[in-house]
């Protein structure tokens, strides 16, 4: 039976989005890597489900599933191109929402001018919440990566997050530590593994190999991540702009309470699956 899906993408971070909301979709590992296949398929980072809220406090729920068909807890771009997307069905009565994800609520503010800025919640630094294999809460931890002993930031945006900073992005490490960082046995549920240059302590440039989709064009969880880290060692601002290989985002912290995210959400093409 043809499933009708949208394509869309937030800086180059490609997504599918599928309505669940009238009628449950499931999709085996099966079927999500071969509509992810970008000679043979669709093509995509994540696939996005829109469904009903399932908490009287949320307008919509949603699931996210990664190219290689595992689950994600949390992304930053989709969010706001769920936010466009329920926007454009017309099934937003404001300019602003209340979305269940799997890593728990957030609100999303669709402003006048495209933009769409979303509460991604307070960043968590603690190990045990992140997971991270650590004995105590740092601002930085050395890890062990092939042999080399690599400085790294640690924290959830409801998903887990390395982070590194870098003189150089293009750096020919960098390339090589993203997937080993990526699956470290420290990050017990894996990682997304970001690498940030800091250009001032308003501006940095951020890589991000994210864990079941590989080196993306752009990561809103992980930007959000790079942040926090870097504003808790006082080398960043309360805002910052984040330049991603697919364009920038603006990410707000005082350096506690809420982060937030702004950005653009685009659309591609409405198609079916046949599949």
């Amino acid at each position: 039976m043809p499933l009708r899906f949208t394509k869309m993408h937030g800086l180059g971070n490609d997504f599918v989005v599928l309505d669940a909301r009238s009628a449950p979709v499931s999709l085996s590992v099966e079927q999500v890597r071969a509509m992810a296949d970008r000679r043979t398929g669709v093509g995509f980072d994540q696939l996005l489900v829109v469904e009903c809220a399932r908490d009287s406090a949320a307008d919509f729920a949603y699931s996210i599933r990664n190219a290689d068909g595992s689950s994600a807890q949390q992304c930053g771009n989709g969010v706001r191109c769920i936010a466009a997307w329920l926007r454009r069905a017309g099934a937003l009565q404001e300019n602003r929402a209340r979305l269940q994800g799997p890593a728990g609520m957030v609100q999303v503010r669709l402003l006048d001018n495209g933009p769409i800025a979303v509460d991604m919640g307070e960043p968590q630094f603690d190990p045990a919440r992140i997971p991270f294999d650590a004995q105590a809460e740092a601002n930085s931890y050395a890890l062990d990566v092939d042999g080399d002993c690599i400085t790294i930031g640690a924290v959830s945006m409801g998903n887990p997050h390395a982070v590194v900073e870098v003189e150089n992005l293009d750096a020919p490490n960098v390339q090589l530590l993203g997937p080993a960082i990526t699956v470290h046995p420290r990050f017990p549920q894996g990682a997304n593994a970001g690498f940030a240059q800091v250009l001032s302590r308003e501006a940095i440039k951020l890589r991000v190999h994210e864990r079941g989709a590989g080196w993306t064009r752009a990561c809103g969880s992980g930007a959000c991540a790079a942040v926090a880290v870097l504003r808790r060692r006082d080398r960043v601002a309360e805002r910052v702009r984040v330049t991603l290989p697919g364009g920038e985002l603006e990410i707000e912290w005082r350096g506690a309470g809420s982060l937030w995210m702004t950005g653009p959400a685009s659309f591609v093409f409405d198609a079916e699956w046949l599949g």
